[in-house]
């Protein structure tokens, strides 16, 4: 266990788009063994997993990028601030949210943790 407190891609959209863009590989892997119609078609079920992903994080179901409170870990928890964006997130900026809300309380800044591994004050 990790001293570290950060709780990245363990959420609904992650999973389910890995899911479907595991199949969507396979089906490019049949296509190049020999069946050509499956390089087009896993490339769209590639696509299909994108724009579902980027879907559930947009309802909540994927969470903002870096540390989140221990409350937040588990992959049942929908995350409310998604309606708002999340800050530095590339989906939340491209479906127009701006991402301006404010970081949980309690957790320290990328930065500090960084500065403070650094110079040996956060031991992992």
């Amino acid at each position: 266990m990790s001293a570290d407190h950060y709780d990245e891609g363990h959420t609904i959209a992650g999973w389910t788009g890995t899911f479907i863009a595991t199949i969507g590989a396979a089906v490019v892997g049949v296509g190049i063994c020999g069946w050509r119609p499956g390089i087009w078609l896993g490339i769209a079920v590639m696509v299909v997993a994108l724009l579902v992903t980027w879907a559930l994080h947009l309802a909540g179901w994927g969470k903002r990028p870096g540390p989140r409170p221990a409350d937040q870990w588990s992959m049942r928890v929908r995350d409310h601030a998604a309606r708002a964006g999340h800050e530095e997130c590339l989906g939340c900026l491209l479906a127009g949210r701006r991402g301006t809300a404010a970081r949980p309380t309690g957790l320290p800044d990328r930065e500090q943790v960084v500065t403070e591994r650094r110079s040996g004050a956060l031991t992992p």
